[in-house]
């Protein structure tokens, strides 16, 4: 019942993963921009893990019967990542503009983008709140709905996400332990 919407949050996640796990090594030294990358890398590592925690609650109840344990546990980690995104959005806006050409753009992009995630969990966690749990047709018919959505926000969000991290800034980010994708597990996909 719930594995659509397992896969959705999927994408989700490998959105973070693009943003904080930005591409190959490279030897660009400039120290403003990997000061730049250090501040934005370390307040976004903690974010990205509560994410991944919150899909991983949605994934270990996608073969759960009991519509109002579904219920529960989606809504919990609709919220945790309504936060986590509004929290990602504000460690890269006071990070400020990275030091590249458009750096501003990006940053702007990636900020609103960010708030839109948040804003859009925010949405389906009051959305999830209202499903009638008592009729599982209608339940599963919402959770359908509801995953969905979860698919399109992704990839509204993707571009922006990847302007901020490519060309030299990605390079900047990957070399930043709070950015290296090691440090964070992708979440688990079952179909």
């Amino acid at each position: 019942m719930n594995k659509k919407l397992v896969a959705a949050l999927s994408g989700g996640a490998a959105l973070v993963l693009a943003l904080t796990g930005c591409g190959g090594g490279g030897d660009d030294s400039k120290k403003k921009l990997d000061d730049w990358a250090k501040n934005v890398c370390d307040q976004m590592q903690p974010q990205v893990k509560k994410i991944q925690e919150a899909n991983s609650s949605i994934a270990n109840v996608q073969n759960e019967e009991d519509s109002k344990k579904i219920q529960q546990t989606d809504s919990t980690a609709f919220q945790a990542n309504a936060d986590a995104y509004k929290a990602l959005a504000t460690s890269v806006d006071r990070a400020g503009a990275p030091p590249v050409k458009d750096g501003e753009t990006s940053q702007k992009n990636a900020v609103k983008a960010l708030n839109d995630l948040s804003t859009a969990y925010t949405g389906l966690k009051k959305r999830m709140d209202a499903l009638d749990t008592k009729d599982k047709a209608k339940f599963a018919e919402g959770l359908k709905g509801i995953a969905g959505d979860i698919g399109k926000l992704s990839s509204r969000s993707d571009e922006a996400l990847k302007k901020l991290q490519s060309g030299d800034v990605g390079k900047a980010m990957a070399k930043q332990p709070g950015c290296q994708k090691s440090s964070v597990s992708p979440t688990p996909t079952k179909k």
